[in-house]
């Protein structure tokens, strides 16, 4: 259902949960609530980077210096944040063009991203499903290769959420990459059995800008202020979590994705990226579900 009041957005309805989408702003999210709670971040200005959330395809957070070997072949990207001299390219390509809408209803709508050949040398199809119901949001991805050899393929979610000086995060996994002031990793430090890494206290208490894998059961993030809380349940072929507390902020960042960061110059450690063969297609979903805090 488009928006009155700017008919570029899609805005869904289902129970108390109001969505809405920005289809021209990376397909991003601009608004997630329960009532008048917000869930994600509103929008706070005008880059995607200030949306509630973005996808991440065909891949999830850094590449060394955008710079890797696939099929004998050494494959260069260009920096790609805003603003900045971030040397590494960043999250892929979908979160920085406009998708287009092949679906809009009352409580779901399909968006679709196109991508051909170029300086990442396999075209692809990328694709959004938002559903709304009465009891929360699924968000599914897919990515599928429409090139005509193998490519590497990532995809994960980058959502914003509010912060108050008491939000808690229980997310328990058992490994925390140690990363470099550039956010590339260093060292896995693992531990036997998945823990929460903040172990109760408020998700402010830890500034980090990392990827946590082997991820176990459910991420729940906690507003005790407001009595709210929201469970998110990554689908299994989103096995870790970045994890951005920014120090002194009103909002922290809790992304499911499917492989570590720099996977594809690191084949060999945990949680690599996946290669698809021609016409293959990898999807993952993740479902939100707010409620009082239990």
């Amino acid at each position: 259902m488009r928006n009155s009041d700017h008919p570029w957005l899609i805005e869904l309805r289902a129970g108390a949960y109001r969505l809405v989408l920005d289809p021209v702003r990376g397909g991003s999210v601009a608004r997630f609530d329960l009532g008048d709670q917000p869930l994600f971040r509103a929008t706070c200005g005008p880059s995607v980077l200030d949306s509630g959330c973005f996808p991440l395809v065909p891949f999830s957070n850094r590449i060394a210096h955008g710079t890797f070997a696939a099929a004998g072949q050494t494959v260069r990207l260009a920096p790609n944040m805003p603003g900045g001299a971030h040397p590494h390219t960043l999250h892929g390509f979908g979160w920085q063009c406009g998708w287009d809408v092949a679906a809009d209803g009352a409580d779901n709508a399909t968006l679709r991203h196109d991508h051909a050949a170029g300086q990442w040398p396999w075209a692809y199809r990328a694709e959004q499903r938002l559903a709304l119901d009465h009891a929360g949001l699924t968000h599914t991805l897919s990515l599928r290769n429409a090139s005509d050899q193998p490519m590497p393929a990532g995809l994960g979610v980058h959502p914003y959420f509010p912060r108050t000086p008491q939000t808690r995060l229980i997310a328990r996994h058992n490994g925390e990459w140690q990363t470099a002031a550039d956010g590339l990793p260093i060292t896995l430090h693992r531990v036997d059995q998945p823990v929460d890494w903040w172990q109760g206290q408020p998700v402010g208490t830890r500034a980090v800008d990392t990827v946590y894998t082997g991820r176990a059961g459910e991420i729940t993030v906690i507003w005790p202020e407001r009595g709210l809380q929201l469970t998110i349940a990554p689908s299994p072929n989103l096995p870790c979590t970045v994890i951005y507390t920014p120090a002194n902020a009103d909002f922290f960042c809790v992304e499911p994705v499917s492989h570590a960061t720099d996977a594809i110059n690191r084949p060999d450690q945990a949680d690599p990226m996946q290669w698809l063969t021609p016409g293959e297609t990898l999807e993952a979903t993740v479902r939100y579900c707010a409620g009082p805090v239990s």
